[in-house]
């Protein structure tokens, strides 16, 4: 799967820019455990890796997050 889609899957965890403003991480972490299986994992891990280019803020900390653990 392609970085871009997969970017753009984990952005959808987070949903209206409203939502965004309301939602922490500790929400949006289970939602991605669940949409990313070990192959996608990996890429958005690496994607983030490489600087995380297109990431969503909240996104973006939650994957660091799942990544530590």
């Amino acid at each position: 799967m392609s970085p871009d889609r997969l970017i753009y899957m984990a952005n959808q965890s987070v949903g209206s820019s409203r939502a965004r403003a309301m939602t922490r991480r500790c929400l949006i972490l289970p939602i991605i455990s669940k949409i990313l299986d070990p192959r996608m994992r990996k890429a958005i891990f690496a994607h983030l890796d490489g600087g995380g280019a297109g990431l969503d803020p909240n996104v973006r900390d939650a994957l660091e997050t799942l990544k530590q653990a």
